[in-house]
């Protein structure tokens, strides 16, 4: 089928990533996610480019409150740790930001890499772009929950081992993301970390080169 997009729908689809937000703990309400919406998103992970075709993600939906807590505890232990790498003016920004949602969102998603046990087209020379497949499906999915109104905030202050234990992952799965779903109360016109000056927006001329850098 050689479906052409008009002008239109690729000004939704630049707002669409233009207002994509990683959503914080402190935006999300408490409105149910229906089924039908966390099917959508699944559906647009499936949908993701994977280096031989190998499609070699798992997808492990979250509604034990049980299995969040696990998790929120390696948050807070990891956190602890994080923040007393940065200079003493950041780490008292640091403890402000509330970075991450795993209590307050209804649903959350552990995102798993499944390695393989035989070569993989694409990848031989470059074993990585398997998990950058995955990547690719947590950003379709990031996407689609923005399209549907629906928050997704991506934490990655974790040992991916007691995530592994708290749903029973496989031995040759590697955690890639943990990823918290929910309807918000607003999604903020900049990201937060922009404004609140943790970091600066890079120009085009410092990532952009011709032919070499």
């Amino acid at each position: 089928m050689n479906r052409l997009f008009n002008a239109v729908e690729r000004d939704v689809f630049k707002d669409i990533l233009r207002l994509r937000r990683d959503v914080r703990g402190n935006k999300f309400t408490q409105q149910p996610v229906p089924d039908d919406v966390i099917e959508q998103l699944i559906d647009a992970a499936m949908l993701a480019p994977s280096v031989g075709y190998s499609q070699p993600w798992q997808l492990v939906v979250i509604k034990s409150q049980a299995v969040k807590q696990k998790v929120y505890q390696s948050f807070c232990q990891k956190s602890k740790q994080e923040k007393e790498l940065f200079p003493p003016d950041k780490q008292e920004q640091y403890q402000k930001f509330k970075l991450e949602g795993i209590i307050e969102s209804p649903i959350n998603i552990a995102v798993f890499y499944q390695r393989p046990d035989a070569p993989i087209l694409g990848q031989t020379a470059m074993k990585e772009t398997g998990k950058y497949s995955v990547v690719c499906a947590i950003q379709n999915m990031w996407l689609m929950a923005r399209a549907l109104n629906v928050g997704m905030g991506w934490v990655s202050i974790l040992d991916p081992q007691v995530v592994k234990n708290a749903v029973n992952a496989p031995e040759n799965s590697e955690l890639i993301g943990y990823l918290c779903i929910g309807y918000v109360d607003e999604f903020l016109e900049q990201p937060e970390l922009k404004t609140a000056g943790w970091q600066q927006q890079k120009s085009r001329q410092q990532t952009v080169f011709n032919d070499s850098f």
